[in-house]
């Protein structure tokens, strides 16, 4: 084969028949050309050396869970054995004064062919288009014109145009330019087409063969396009990894052309390699995991059909635990003829955090938060993590424990214990909270439509708020409740969500014991649309209502009630500000709750700008009231990062209530909502 390839190129130039050498197919790194010729040439003189290293045509290609797409991976073009182009004409229609000048670049003759693709290329390996902008004398031009002119003509080899005629010439700027222009004249010819498509090795794939075989869609009568060719070659190793073939290898496709005839004949080789179903999953060491628990993270059993992409979904789960430094999974023959283990080698990654938080916000003052966190303390998945909050309103120590994956996938436990102090303009709150739950919960990897959590509180709580005073000081509430809450997500993106919707309910039966026995339910919906209306706005709609069921909200404990206001919730007023206030214009919460918003993202490159508009209100009663709706409006800013846009929102409130600030500003990561 590589003798055939150095052969043909000391046969260009010669006045041989076109048939004698064939050329290869340019842009297609992985596609050797054979030569069919009815004749023996005679032997030439040994070729110095070109300075290429030939590719390794016998590498086994493994297959992979998603197939490379050629048009976004062009070739690397210092691995092309192409003869010149079939003409290497340059016009020169302009005197060389040695005086450098800008030029300008177009490319007639080829508006049938040259798709996006084609475009993305040359202007990537181009050297007129890198150069383009910059001055150059007349000897550069034409230099850049050749090269070019090389470039074009195995681009359109890539497409099946083995007889194309490029022409470059560079002429006097025209009327009303200072710039060289620099022209390429292109007639393509005629398109090449296969005449076979052979797929020698496919029959020990057995019954499966016509699965496999249709997924190979290039057929005698199709151009000898070179990315078509590779994407079906990709396609056939996809298929072949998700059939139960682990250890299947395709070969290099293989492509002769015939000059004379203008046709080519494609040979592929392909090595199934034996069906397999999954065996055992075997660890290199446990200090992570035990292969126990690596099995309940997997979707696939033992017995299932081998599938490559269950495996790379295992190694994303995997990854995704945020435990691992550097993770390899290998299928292992088991060998016994019919099964096929999975070895994986997981590296721990440092498993202890320290981080920090600096906030302000209008209404809450300052808030500073550390925390300490070990995410493997109770192998395995089991993490620790100590929270410290020191704020103008809050002051909080706990100790929380979460388990990913507990017994199956996506399930996790998590517990709390907790005591705060806080000091809201609403209430005063001394409470020590346990609390724990099972949940299943959506993450930036693995975005799920479902989400569900189920779990269990005590709290005891010693607060002050308006009806403690006319009761005549603090009360102790002791409650138990029962959180229980369902969503699911229709939205495209987790932190910046373009299209689609979300909605969520969330139920908590709660029992409270403050001097006697109460109960009552705490019910809250949520919902939230997404549509796009250009390229760059996205209009965001939201609303919220929740009611408490039973009881009054003078005996309600005060953290257990509601409120509104705030920056993720109605923009413009403070936090927990809206709503039925005392006589000392402080905010007492209610049983119900109506929240309303609308923006329009807009967005400009990395950044953009949100007008919104929020509306709310508190009400005593549990049915949510619409009337006496507190309306904020404003102005935010985005900066879109890579893990999420980073939100800047300033409000300012319609029809305030005493008091309120007449502009209030948050920061935070992602969408409001």
């Amino acid at each position: 084969m590589y003798h055939v390839m150095r052969t043909c190129r000391r046969l260009v130039g010669r006045p041989l028949a076109p048939w004698l050498c064939a050329a290869p197919l340019a842009m297609m790194p992985a596609l050797a050309l054979a030569q069919q010729s009815p004749v023996d040439p005679a032997p030439f003189d040994p070729m110095p050396d070109i300075g290429l290293d030939w590719p390794e045509m016998d590498a086994p290609i493994a297959p992979r869970p998603i197939a490379p797409d050629p048009v976004d991976q062009p070739a690397d073009m210092a691995e092309i054995e192409t003869p010149p182009p079939t003409t290497d004409d340059t016009d020169v229609i302009v005197a060389d004064t040695g005086e450098e000048r800008r030029y300008t670049v177009a490319i007639t003759g080829l508006d049938t062919i040259a798709d996006a693709a084609f475009n993305a290329r040359f202007d990537q390996a181009s050297v007129l288009r890198e150069g383009e902008g910059k001055l150059a004398n007349l000897a550069q031009v034409n230099r850049r014109i050749k090269q070019d002119s090389d470039l074009l003509d195995r681009l359109l080899r890539a497409k099946g145009y083995y007889a194309a005629r490029v022409r470059g010439s560079v002429a006097a700027p025209p009327a009303g330019s200072d710039r060289l222009a620099v022209t390429f004249d292109i007639a393509p010819g005629t398109q090449y087409l296969l005449s076979s498509v052979d797929i020698d090795g496919l029959e020990a794939a057995g019954e499966r063969q016509p699965t496999l075989r249709d997924v190979f869609p290039v057929a005698p009568g199709d151009p000898v396009d070179a990315d078509r060719i590779l994407a079906a070659r990709g396609s056939l190793a996809l298929a072949l990894g998700e059939n139960g073939f682990p250890f299947a290898r395709v070969d290099e496709p293989q492509v002769r052309i015939d000059h004379e005839e203008r046709k080519g004949d494609l040979d592929i080789v392909v090595a199934p390699g034996g069906y397999r179903r999954f065996g055992r999953i075997v660890m290199a060491n446990d200090r992570l995991f035990t292969a126990r628990h690596v099995q309940r993270i997997a979707r696939f059993d033992a017995e299932d059909v081998y599938k490559a992409s269950d495996v790379e979904d295992l190694r994303r789960a995997l990854v995704q635990t945020g435990l691992i430094s550097s993770l390899r999974l290998e299928p292992r023959d088991a060998g016994d003829g019919a099964h096929v283990d999975i070895a994986v080698d997981a590296r721990p990654a440092p498993l202890r955090t320290i981080a920090g938080e600096l906030g302000y916000g209008t209404g809450e003052g300052y808030r500073a938060e550390v925390s300490w966190q070990h995410r493997n303390f109770f192998p395995p998945e089991g993490a620790v993590t100590l929270r410290g909050v020191v704020g103008t309103q809050e002051q909080t120590a706990s100790v929380g424990y979460r388990r990913n994956n507990f017994l199956r996938r996506d399930n996790i436990l998590t517990g709390l214990l907790s005591y705060s102090d806080v000091q809201r303009d609403a209430y005063d709150a001394r409470t020590v909270t346990l609390a724990g739950g099972l949940e299943r919960q959506t993450n930036i990897i693995f975005q799920k439509k479902w989400v569900w959590r189920i779990g269990a509180e005590l709290i005891a709580s010693d607060e002050a708020d308006f009806f403690s005073a006319i009761a005549g000081g603090r009360r102790t509430f002791l409650i138990g409740a029962l959180p229980l809450s369902l969503s699911y997500d229709g939205s495209d993106d987790l932190l910046n969500p373009t299209t689609g919707f979300r909605l969520g309910g969330r139920i908590s039966p709660e029992l409270s014991f403050q001097g006697s026995s109460f109960g009552y339910a705490k019910v809250q919906l949520d919902g939230s649309f997404y549509q796009p209306t250009g390229d760059r706005i996205v209009l965001a709609a939201r609303a919220r209502l929740g009611s408490i069921l039973g009881s009054q909200v003078s005996r309600i404990a005060p953290s257990r009630r509601f409120y509104a206001g705030g920056g993720g919730s109605v923009r413009g007023y403070g936090y927990q500000a809206i709503g039925p206030r005392d006589a000392d214009n402080d905010p007492i919460g209610g049983k119900s709750l109506a929240e309303f918003s609308l923006e329009a993202r807009v967005r400009f490159g990395n950044f953009g700008v949100v007008p919104f508009v929020d509306a709310g209100n508190i009400s005593t009663s549990f049915v949510p009231r619409f009337r006496d709706l507190r309306v904020g409006a404003g102005m935010g800013l985005r900066y879109y990062s890579s893990f999420g846009p980073i939100r800047v929102d300033v409000g300012t409130p319609i029809n305030p209530q005493r008091g309120d600030p007449r502009v209030a500003v948050y920061v935070s990561l992602g969408q409001a909502f």
